[in-house]
């Protein structure tokens, strides 16, 4: 059973009776639960926004002295420790007559039904690699603009996974994100340039599709999850998607080193304090990113991100120089059109 978010009221996990509750409920939010909703939003686009900064920060003559997938595996590793100290703040805080969520009997049972957190999980330790190598190609500002190209996958998504309805204003107003996306992207990729062997413009684009899809996937998947089992807490929930991420990415460091020797094995090679302050960046957008997921919607999320396209923007241009375009005024003119549509 599902425990709505708004009313509290319990329905069976099936996507048809997800997308009816979101339906009923949507326009009926408490205070509290718009109050939630402006700081969720707000954090988002503070951490969103310094994400690609503080990846862009941590190149050295264009490139990446550390392993990427080292800061992915001590970013899980880092969320790992904080469900862990939750869990125990909150079992201390249980009230006479609950459930001990904590016994093994129950971890295990939990484990069980929050297995299809490890879909996200393996999504996501993709999509974080990705978001490295994205960096090759792009200023912050435009890996910003490129991925609220997810807004428009995710609808596609939640329609055809959990059977959300749109209206057609929405429909148009995802559009209107799309055709603000396109704008800023005009002339974005430098002339004669190349990189791993593919001409940016292959390379880019083919990454950019991967970039697009894999994320938005998770995040459908991830909300999913989440809810279809909401009377777990959500710091056990995070507990295993976060556990789930770091074996994933320890197995990749692991064929890593099989390929290019013992050597990658040292996962805090070629970091620095930027890395680090990445590291904590990353950990607190993921933790931010499972309430979104467990007490909002997805479609929230991705306009938040969006929102943090102007911080990104600004920020760029006053640490690296990069210059804000009148396309890139325009995109965002039209983005937030498409944001008070929705």
């Amino acid at each position: 059973m599902i425990e709505c978010s708004v009313c509290h009221s319990k329905f069976s996990p099936t996507s048809k009776t997800v997308s009816r509750a979101y339906d009923r409920h949507r326009s009926d939010v408490s205070s509290k639960t718009r109050a939630l909703n402006v700081l969720l939003v707000v954090g988002d686009c503070i951490l969103v926004g310094l994400q690609p900064i503080l990846v862009y920060m941590s190149k050295v003559d264009g490139q990446f002295k550390f392993s990427p997938i080292s800061v992915n595996f001590l970013t899980e590793a880092a969320k790992v420790l904080f469900a862990i100290i939750m869990l125990f703040i909150q079992a201390r805080s249980k009230k006479v007559g609950e459930k001990p969520f904590l016994s093994f009997s129950i971890f295990v049972q939990a484990a069980r039904n929050n297995v299809l957190l490890a879909v996200p999980a393996l999504l996501y330790a993709i999509n974080n690699y990705l978001k490295f190598i994205m960096q090759l190609y792009f200023n912050p500002a435009t890996v910003k603009m490129l991925s609220n190209l997810k807004v428009l996958v995710i609808a596609v998504l939640l329609k055809i996974i959990m059977k959300r309805r749109f209206s057609i204003i929405q429909w148009e107003a995802l559009a209107l994100l799309l055709i603000g996306i396109s704008v800023n992207q005009l002339r974005s990729l430098p002339e004669g340039t190349t990189a791993l062997g593919l001409s940016v413009a292959t390379g880019a684009y083919l990454h950019t599709l991967i970039f697009v899809t894999v994320p938005s996937l998770a995040s459908v998947y991830n909300e999913y999850a989440l809810k279809s089992q909401f009377e777990t807490s959500i710091y056990l929930q995070n507990l295993f998607l976060y556990g789930y991420g770091a074996i994933f990415n320890f197995l990749a460091i692991l064929i890593t080193a099989i390929f290019k020797g013992p050597s990658t094995l040292d996962i805090l090679q070629g970091h620095s304090k930027a890395t680090m302050l990445l590291i904590c960046n990353n950990a607190a957008q993921g933790i931010l990113s499972s309430f979104f997921f467990k007490y909002a919607d997805t479609i929230l999320k991705k306009y938040s991100s969006t929102v943090a396209t102007i911080f990104t923007g600004i920020a760029s241009a006053a640490l690296f120089g990069h210059t804000l375009t009148m396309n890139f005024v325009l995109g965002i003119s039209i983005v937030f059109i498409s944001m008070h549509q929705v």
